[in-house]
């Protein structure tokens, strides 16, 4: 992408020095000669500008080549983590006693570090993860590569509230909670995946309040395809729950809201799919919900993984940078700016 604009630059660059000159009807009398070195020089550096730039391009790509390959045969069921971003999961009514309120006790928070632990425990299998407040979003397709899947999940954080010229909120759907449009984005990706057992893994307080979908539809559907839902509640009973908001100076404050927090969805969802309902309050959940995955059926999936790599980069950027250096150093030269 970066060479677009590059190109574009030596297009206006190089057209423009071409239109350059003066209109002398009497060719005869011009000096014979090409104007000497600087002349030469100053022709010859945007060309080497350029040629620069396009070295520090390719540097900035990370060029490299695989010097080692493992296959190794694998054991893989398809999850789909389908994680609730909507306002209410600001709530702080999971926070450990004895804790302060902040934001690493916000149930998003605990629900990130939930997932964190669920991926680092299934090494082997296909993980994808799908995000829904007002509306659901893919973050990652199922994918073996681990890493990647835990940063994208560390850029994961409720939509924030925006607001007009008078102060008032706008987009205020996007707080909301759509979970069964969530759980069809989770079903959708799942759909055509080779292993055999296909789970969703569904972490949401279950207050559906808005979508396309209905949560008992997706859940249907679900069941249709033979994907097992296995949800994760996350909240408290609590009538008045402390949340984060915002002051009307825009600095972060804890204030209590009147707050739901619908097991009884989640466990309808979980029971149409042959699925399972845990508790986020029950220290063993993700455990149970390990052993219950562990049962499904594996299929055997060839994997491939390239551990060692010779960089390239270096290379072109110590000849990108040199070149820079040249060319700024001639063009001094040429325009007498060299001390």
């Amino acid at each position: 992408m970066l060479f677009l604009p590059l190109a574009v630059a030596a297009w206006r660059l190089l057209r423009r020095g071409r239109k350059r000159g003066i209109l002398f009807s009497a060719l005869s009398r011009l000096p014979s000669g090409n104007g000497g070195w600087r002349a030469r020089i100053a022709s010859l550096t945007p060309y080497m500008m350029i040629a620069a730039l396009s070295l520090l391009i390719v540097a900035s790509s990370r060029p490299r080549t695989p010097l080692a390959r493992e296959k190794r045969s694998v054991d893989a069921i398809a999850i789909a983590m389908t994680v609730d971003v909507s306002g209410s999961m600001d709530a702080l009514d999971l926070t450990p006693k004895g804790e302060r309120f902040s934001r690493q006790t916000t149930r998003l928070a605990i629900v990130k570090k939930l997932f964190a632990d669920f991926v680092s425990k299934r090494p082997d299998d296909l993980i994808g993860l799908v995000t829904f407040a007002g509306y659901a979003a893919t973050r990652s397709p199922l994918t073996a590569d681990h890493q990647m899947l835990l940063h994208v999940l560390k850029g994961v954080q409720i939509p924030p509230i925006a607001f007009d010229a008078n102060g008032q909120a706008i987009a205020q759907d996007e707080q909301m909670t759509a979970v069964g449009d969530g759980l069809a984005c989770a079903i959708a990706r799942l759909k055509d995946a080779k292993p055999k057992s296909k789970v969703v893994i569904l972490l949401s307080d279950g207050v559906s309040n808005t979508g396309a979908v209905e949560p008992d539809q997706a859940a249907d559907a679900a069941a249709k395809l033979g994907i097992k839902v296995y949800a994760i509640g996350v909240g408290t009973k609590a009538r008045r729950t402390p949340m984060i908001t915002r002051d009307i100076f825009g600095r972060e404050v804890v204030s209590y809201a009147d707050m739901t927090f619908d097991e009884s969805q989640l466990k309808r969802i979980a029971s149409k799919t042959n699925g399972a309902y845990f508790s986020v309050n029950d220290r063993d959940s993700l455990e149970s919900a390990l052993s219950e995955i562990d049962k499904l059926e594996t299929t055997k999936l060839e994997a491939s993984a390239y551990d060692r790599w010779d960089e390239h980069f270096a290379e072109f950027l110590l000849a990108g940078a040199l070149l820079v250096f040249v060319s700024v150093s001639l063009s001094m030269a040429a325009s007498r700016r060299l001390a």
